[in-house]
């Protein structure tokens, strides 16, 4: 059989996730600019990525999941931590546990602190509207109309709201929006949901566009490496179907892999620390010391509980008559625990009274696991986490081989400084307290764990570091900034390589202090815009 053509577009987007299909989408709205948009994973017609509680089912499926694995983790008693991402269209926004959450206004304020003009709070709060549907309407901090849709829960459940009260009893005010004003307080999330089903980049965003004859999206492309010309990329050889085929670029390639796979790929290519390169035998095209570099990560320390009545998903998932109850409230009115995301509310607190703004958030789960991958507790479990929002510890991202089908190796170096190491312990602390008040502990039947025989701050550092992990935020391995470390300019353009930018988590300066889909969403936005304004300048 005869090799398939090369393809050819005005612009190659690669990685069809929270950005990308956003990228494919925004780009592809001029019907003279032809996008070609390449995806590794395949269609997003698993079910269980449409169903919001089905993200257990996604947790851990090769079919639509990377399946990553860290290196041993020091900061982690040595356990290698699992890293799922999105391999499907949708990316990660289709496997997610569909928070709704953009960060702090100090955190986008301190990127342009940090050089990166045009990337305040004031200047990015237009791109969020733009995304957004909010089905609670507009005001000055939320839009309608837009292609993701940000809704509430359709259901209230007794130990969230009890959480909110508790939280309440110890003075901490109830925030009725995260994504306002300000982050403060305990309260639901809002979740990029619509009618009970999951609304995702590729629901939102792809779905619509992939009807315009100027958008080609192509699946099953895994891609090798960036085709350069010089200092210029001019297209991202990929493999498909078992052969090696191109896509040309006449404009520009723009890489939405996130922080995992858009380092990998710029690696693979020759754009990285020289070093790295050398020793891997990798040609070197572009020194540029920042790829891989300086990555953060949230990383969580759990107290799980055993509740006193059969109210959660636990005990659902043990009754074949409440099964049968909860699939069909879903499939006929498209509500019930199969509707309910990941958490249903938030406390967004501060663990030192000095602090300007929350450094830690704490979330409460209607259901307990060991790990989410091998199913849920045999008994009425939930669980509170607590992770520290704005982590000091810096990991990396490298190659462990130069051959694109090898993942490459992730140090998360979580809990390396003290900071990050002194805020897990307090949050714990505050989960206790929490916990303790009335209107929870009226459903404690036992503390699983840590278990009442862990009391002191070493013993309580050294659960975080054996039973902790991911809150799968990783982000800044390709970081925005004008400074030697820095991958890409503030117009997200990788330094010193024409014709080729970087839209993903990846180029965040610093994490932000939260979920990090919705501002991943809101950085494509904004680049969208940036490469128009581009190309009307070029014409």
């Amino acid at each position: 059989m005869a090799a398939p053509e090369s393809l050819e577009a005005d612009f190659i987007v690669v990685g069809a996730g929270s950005a990308g299909c956003v990228m494919a989408a925004r780009l592809s709205e001029d019907p003279a600019t032809r996008v070609i948009l390449l995806e590794a994973g395949g269609h997003d017609d698993n079910r269980w990525i449409h169903i919001p509680l089905g993200f257990g089912k996604t947790f851990a499926d090769a079919s639509v999941n990377w399946c990553y694995e860290t290196e041993p983790e020091p900061g982690a008693a040595g356990r290698r931590i699992y890293w799922p991402r999105g391999k499907v269209l949708g990316g990660s926004s289709s496997i997610n546990g569909m928070v709704y959450i953009r960060g702090q206004h100090e955190d986008f304020d301190l990127w342009r602190q940090m050089g990166c003009t045009g990337w305040s709070a004031q200047d990015v709060l237009p791109y969020f509207k733009r995304a957004e549907h909010q089905t609670r309407g507009a005001d000055i901090w939320h839009g309608t109309g837009g292609p993701l849709a940000v809704s509430d829960l359709p259901d209230k459940h007794p130990l969230p709201e009890a959480f909110i009260l508790a939280c309440n009893e110890l003075g901490f005010p109830t925030n009725e929006d995260f994504n306002g004003e300000k982050q403060d307080g305990v309260g639901y999330h809002q979740t990029t949901t619509f009618n009970g089903k999951r609304c995702s980049t590729a629901v939102g965003y792809l779905r619509p566009a992939m009807q315009r004859p100027n958008l080609q999206v192509v699946t099953g492309a895994l891609a090798e490496r960036i085709l350069l010309q010089g200092l210029r990329a001019v297209g991202v050889s990929f493999r498909q179907d078992g052969f090696v085929r191109t896509a040309r670029a006449r404009q520009e390639v723009i890489l939405c892999g996130g922080a995992i796979n858009s380092p990998q790929l710029l690696l693979l290519s020759g754009i990285g620390p020289q070093q790295h390169l050398t020793d891997l035998g990798v040609p070197v095209v572009q020194h540029l010391p920042g790829v891989g570099q300086g990555m953060q990560d949230h990383y969580s320390a759990p107290i799980k509980l055993k509740c006193r009545l059969p109210i959660t998903v636990n005990d659902i998932m043990m009754s074949p008559v409440k099964m049968l109850r909860t699939g069909l409230d879903y499939y006929l009115r498209g509500r019930g625990a199969m509707a309910a995301v990941s958490a249903h509310v938030a406390l967004f607190a501060r663990t030192r009274p000095e602090l300007a703004t929350p450094d830690i958030k704490m979330s409460i789960s209607i259901f307990s696991a060991d790990r989410p991958q091998d199913g849920l507790h045999k008994f009425s479990g939930f669980t509170i986490i607590v992770y520290q929002l704005r982590p000091e510890s810096r990991g990396e991202i490298r190659l462990r081989s130069p051959h694109p089908d090898d993942a490459p190796a992730i140090f998360p170096n979580y809990l390396a400084t003290e900071t990050d190491r002194r805020t897990i312990v307090e949050g714990l602390k505050l989960g206790r307290r929490i916990l303790a008040t009335p209107p929870l502990a009226q459903y404690v039947a036992e503390e699983f764990l840590p278990g009442p025989a862990v009391q002191t701050d070493a013993a309580l550092l050294e659960h975080a570091r054996i039973r902790g992990g991911t809150v799968y935020h990783p982000t800044s391995t390709c970081r925005m900034g004008i400074d030697p470390m820095a991958v890409v300019d503030p117009e997200l353009r990788v330094v010193g390589i024409g014709g080729l930018r970087v839209v993903d988590a990846s180029v965040m300066p610093t994490v932000i202090s939260g979920n990090t889909n919705a501002p991943t969403i809101m950085i494509a936005e904004k680049a969208a815009d940036l490469l128009r304004a581009d190309v009307r300048l070029a014409a």
